[in-house]
């Protein structure tokens, strides 16, 4: 079957992360997480005491960041590394969580992601989450997931997973944080979160991660099927046309 682009959008704490990651696995596509890629760029900011609303700042800086996955042998899941360093966990936590969306908003940053995130994409199977996947960065992928869920109920998951970290939060700042950056998401001027004309939606609140599987699953076999059968008939009309 013909390699495809996967592209899932989506809110925060939806699973889209989890899920384009197992997904890759199964398939046996490489998986890229856009989020984690403005995730890196955040931290990069903060942890050199950066002023990442000064335009002049983040023109100098950005060619400095250089941002890749490695395979983490022991998760057999991509780790994401900054200039070298792996800051997979570093770049998760709750102080990262309240920046990242303000960083995701600056034009520049935006456009060197992009940038790269098409750059990785050449061979195409691959999956890809984030929040333009599907209506900026990759407008023409195969299949594109738009996945959302209750408010509530994303704000439990995220709850839990910062619990099990360690984090010290509480449930009020993770709803606050959630709000905050689902309004920043949307309403930024820069490829803002929207639902792609031609994507399948995947409400999840009530779906166990095997249920969304399935479905998603599904979702790809029939646009594999579906792609090969168009090219076996364009195939077949141009043989038929070289016989004339």
């Amino acid at each position: 079957m013909r390699k495809i682009i996967i592209a899932i959008d989506g809110f925060s704490s939806c699973g889209k992360s989890t899920m384009a990651k197992d997904l890759a696995k199964k398939l046996h596509y490489r998986y890229i997480d856009s989020g984690a890629m403005y995730r890196a760029v955040t931290f990069y900011f903060m942890s050199n005491n950066l002023d990442y609303t000064n335009r002049e700042i983040v023109l100098i800086e950005l060619p400095k960041i250089h941002i890749e996955f490695n395979l983490n042998t022991e998760s057999k899941n991509s780790d994401t590394y900054l200039n070298g360093e792996n800051v997979e966990e570093k770049i998760r936590g709750m102080n990262v969580s309240m920046h990242v969306s303000n960083v995701s908003t600056i034009k520049e940053v935006r456009q060197a992601m992009v940038a790269l995130q098409k750059k990785m994409s050449k061979s195409k199977a691959i999956v890809m989450d984030g929040r333009d996947i599907g209506t900026a960065v990759f407008p023409d992928a195969e299949l594109k997931i738009f996945m959302t869920a209750n408010p509530e109920i994303r704000a439990q998951r995220r709850y839990k997973e910062l619990q099990a970290k360690g984090e010290d939060v509480t449930m009020d700042e993770v709803k606050q944080n959630l709000a905050e950056r689902d309004h920043i998401d949307s309403t930024r001027k820069e490829s803002p979160l929207q639902q792609a004309d031609d994507a399948i939606v995947l409400d999840n609140s009530h779906f166990s991660k095997e249920q969304q599987m399935d479905f998603v699953y599904n979702l790809v076999m029939e646009k594999k099927l579906m792609e090969d059968i168009q090219v076996n008939q364009l195939r077949f009309s141009d043989e038929q046309h070289d016989l004339v």
